[in-house]
């Protein structure tokens, strides 16, 4: 046979089987396209609603107003749905300790600090010096409450500092600035009573800083709450160098919870004077079995504004004689036994400033 003849048939059947090829391929195609319209079919019917009775036809008109109507359901139902789910939706709880914690602090007093400048650097405080933290919820509901008479430099040093950390610790917190009235010989135990009284009148606290106005800590670990015993929480002062004085010393800074504290029947009343309420608090949770709890020396560390003593806050000569006498005085003389008047409630921007009349010896 020819060459001629041989290439000719080669292409010819060449040819053929390509023809073949795309015949088969087309085929596939259509029977796979096929059944996909079939598989597709029920699936759109499963998603439609089942209506048993008979639709009626209805003029175009209507029709766009029943569109209408239900897009406006529709949409009225996706934000019932948000608003539902941000009801629903509930913080956390704070950790046990906070992240936002940076530990030791630069604490000085050479520097003057203003009311407005404190206001400045605590945009979320409220009125009152109230704060909640916004990403989670508090472990605990604390009153801040500072026996307080002519201290206003000293306040502004403690607003100053103590504010930030509170809020570093993520407390859901207020403070209360108890204001003896007049020129009376002043009672620092009895005004941490009175504290007490109207910081439950405002909300619903379940523990209570006492602290004195002119103390700060230098450690934000040093965290203002209570525990599972009475907290000292001015533990080195740089006033004694840095060292716990004596073992049964709870003067400063100290945390009780609400049952820890009406365990004790609260504090005395009856120490006019400098000197002696702290002795008898401690001869007090002693006689009820507790315990002083304490953060270690380097978290603890406070400094004290240095000052002269107050007029009127001379040393009590009375107090060794009822310091001895508390287990005999403690149940009728403290929380149940307290008198007051308040004068005046002032709502600041960055403290409740409660001033009271509370007697006199």
């Amino acid at each position: 046979m020819p060459a001629d003849s041989v290439r000719f048939t080669l292409l010819h059947r060449t040819c053929k089987l390509v023809v073949l090829l795309c015949l088969l391929h087309l085929s596939v195609t259509v029977v796979f396209y096929v059944r996909s319209l079939d598989l597709r079919a029920p699936v759109v019917q499963n998603q439609q609603p089942h209506i048993n009775q008979t639709v009626t036809p209805k003029h175009d008109q209507d029709r766009d107003q029943d569109r209408d109507r239900d897009q406006d359901r529709d949409q009225d139902q996706d934000h019932d749905h948000v608003e539902t789910l941000e009801t629903l939706k509930k913080l956390e709880k704070c950790p046990e300790t906070s992240p936002l914690l940076v530990g030791p602090l630069r604490v000085e007093f050479n520097m003057p600090v203003t009311l407005d400048q404190i206001k400045r650097i605590n945009p979320d405080l409220g009125p009152g010096g109230r704060f909640r933290p916004r990403s989670c919820v508090a472990l605990q509901k604390v009153a801040v409450i500072i026996p307080f008479r002519k201290r206003d430099e000293h306040l502004k040093y403690w607003l100053f500092y103590l504010h930030p950390i509170l809020q570093r610790q993520q407390l859901d917190y207020g403070v209360y600035v108890i204001n003896q009235d007049g020129d009376v010989v002043f009672n620092r135990a009895k005004l941490l009573n009175v504290g007490y009284m109207e910081a439950l009148r405002e909300y619903d606290y379940d523990c209570f800083i006492f602290s004195d106005v002119d103390l700060i800590p230098m450690d934000d670990r040093n965290t203002y709450r209570c525990f599972s015993q009475p907290r000292h929480l001015s533990v080195s002062m740089d006033k004694f160098g840095f060292r716990l004085p004596y073992n049964q010393y709870f003067g400063g800074v100290s945390s009780m919870s609400k049952e820890q504290y009406l365990k004790i029947n609260g504090f005395p009343n009856n120490y006019w004077g400098w000197g002696g309420e702290d002795d008898d608090i401690y001869n007090r949770l002693a006689s009820k079995g507790m315990s002083i709890s304490r953060p270690d020396g380097e978290v603890g560390k406070c400094r004290m504004i240095r000052h002269e003593r107050d007029r009127q806050n001379e040393p009590n000569p009375q107090r060794f004689d009822r310091i001895a006498h508390t287990r005999d005085t403690m149940y009728k003389d403290g929380i149940n036994s307290l008198s007051y008047k308040v004068v005046k409630i002032e709502k600041f921007d960055l403290f409740t400033k409660v001033t009271v009349d509370v007697g006199k010896p």
